[in-house]
């Protein structure tokens, strides 16, 4: 069976077909599954695709239509998926449920430590032979309050680089991790995490109840000088609300790897088009601001992950095995 890989990345191409070698052929497309790209798919019973792919339901029907009878995604995150359609037209969905949470916490502190520090303005200027150090000036991270909301494998894994750093732990989730707790987390509703954090970073997953969960309150209960870091899902934060708070100047920093409204942006190169996108072309402007393009999953080691979890996945599929990876089981 040849399987169709949909959103691969040039690093990504021979890692997927090294792994899939002796177990089934795969082809690998840079392009997106969206509804456009989705005819392609035509013949395959198989297909693998990225977090930014959309799978909404007139994809889905273009999917089943064409013979798909598998979906294999290779993220954690779901919510771009419509799984009643799915389960609906009889389409097995499975995901990723596990990777490493290090490369996410280490990208997240690499963002929170950019900002602080004024790195890229500093390697700007540096570039260029200007060496002074007037607008570098940061802050020590010791003594002060760290805010964590989200504290499962990412988030522990945040708290404990945290611990490392000395901070206050401040979290908030459905459930304590005993974890956090015995490396002193005190946990506290939000808005006391949004009133005294000097650093608040997100590790929640993007479900109703945490869609923009940074909202303008959040933001405005946040301290002028504190620093926000979203390396989870960017419907959790109110994009337009953070432009209107930077614009008053308000915060020391802001690192976001994710973005509301990255899907058909991030992943590919716009950079000889004009930007549709107001809220992103400000966003990008300010110089406490710092943008990247969903990268923090991006290791070897997490890849190399996310790579043999979706080959299991397959099998499991052909076997007619189901796993904790299963969102939507395969028809009887």
């Amino acid at each position: 069976m040849e399987i169709l890989a949909f959103g691969v990345q040039a690093d990504e191409k021979p890692m997927i077909e090294k792994a899939f070698e002796g177990h089934h052929d795969v082809r690998c497309l840079g392009v997106f599954l969206t509804e456009d790209t989705a005819p392609i798919a035509a013949g395959y019973e198989v297909i693998s695709t990225s977090v930014n792919a959309i799978l909404d339901h007139r994809v889905l029907q273009t999917l089943a239509a064409g013979g798909t009878q598998m979906i294999a995604q290779r993220s954690t995150g779901f919510n771009n998926i419509d799984l009643e359609v799915a389960e609906r037209l009889g389409l097995t969905v499975a995901r990723v449920s596990y990777y490493s949470p290090y490369s996410v916490a280490e990208f997240a502190w690499t963002l929170a430590m950019t900002v602080n520090r004024r790195i890229v303005r500093a390697s700007n200027r540096t570039r260029d032979f200007d060496f002074r150090l007037d607008g570098l000036m940061g802050r020590d991270l010791r003594g002060r309050t760290v805010g964590v909301l989200g504290t499962g494998k990412i988030g522990e894994a945040f708290t404990r680089i945290a611990h490392g750093f000395g901070m206050n732990l401040l979290g908030w989730d459905v459930a304590e991790n005993p974890a956090c707790v015995e490396l002193g987390m005190t946990y506290v509703e939000k808005e006391r995490i949004f009133a005294e954090a000097d650093l608040l970073s997100l590790h929640v997953p993007l479900l109703p109840s945490t869609q923009r969960i940074i909202d303008a309150a959040a933001l405005r209960a946040m301290k002028d000088d504190a620093i926000l870091v979203n390396s989870s899902r960017g419907g959790l934060v109110d994009t337009e609300a953070l432009v209107a708070e930077l614009r008053k100047g308000r915060f020391a920093g802001v690192g976001l790897d994710v973005y509301e409204a990255e899907a058909g942006l991030f992943f590919l190169d716009k950079s000889l088009e004009a930007v549709e996108d107001d809220t992103l072309a400000r966003l990008v402007t300010f110089p406490n601001v710092v943008v990247t393009s969903h990268q923090a999953y991006y290791t070897v080691d997490a890849v190399t992950q996310i790579i043999d979890t979706t080959v299991r996945n397959v099998l499991d599929y052909t076997a007619g095995r189901r796993s904790e990876n299963v969102l939507v089981p395969r028809a009887s």
